[in-house]
């Protein structure tokens, strides 16, 4: 994966800032999507996302640039590829679900899908909790602590 020195970016030096740097725009994160869907063709990549031809080339080569995705080829002649998550792509699917939920939350009438899980199918929604106390965490009882190095 791509690494960026925080101090290198403008304004506060913040890992928040370094991650947008890589996927803060709409069609990043949009791909990844797709990519998680099991849509790994550019074609099928493009119905999905609705993004412009040139703009959805120029992102899927960054995203394999930075290490968010990996091509993989599926037929020879003539040579075509796949674009499938890399550990550093899957880890943004939290994210995705937490800005989901949020949008189904805060923005749209009405949600178009929901996450389930179990062999029931139940609604499964994102929780921020902490890794040492399984407490959940809340604004108010958590903070940033400056690391030196």
């Amino acid at each position: 994966m791509h690494r960026t020195d925080p101090a290198d970016l403008p304004g506060r030096a913040c890992s928040v800032a370094a991650a947008l740097d890589v996927v803060g725009d709409r069609w990043s994160l949009l791909v990844v999507r797709e990519v998680s869907f099991g849509h790994h063709r550019f074609s099928e990549i493009l119905a999905g996302t609705g993004a412009p031809r040139d703009r959805l080339t120029a992102r899927l080569k960054l995203l394999v640039e930075v290490g968010v995705l990996e091509r993989r080829p599926y037929q020879d002649h003539p040579p075509r590829a796949g674009y499938h998550l890399t550990a550093a792509g899957g880890g943004l699917l939290p994210v995705l679900h937490a800005l989901r939920q949020w949008g189904d939350d805060n923005v749209v009438t009405a949600p178009p899908v929901r996450l389930v899980h179990g062999p029931d199918d139940h609604e499964a929604r994102a929780e921020w909790t902490c890794v040492t106390c399984r407490q959940p965490l809340r604004g108010s009882h958590a903070h940033l602590e400056r690391v030196q190095p």
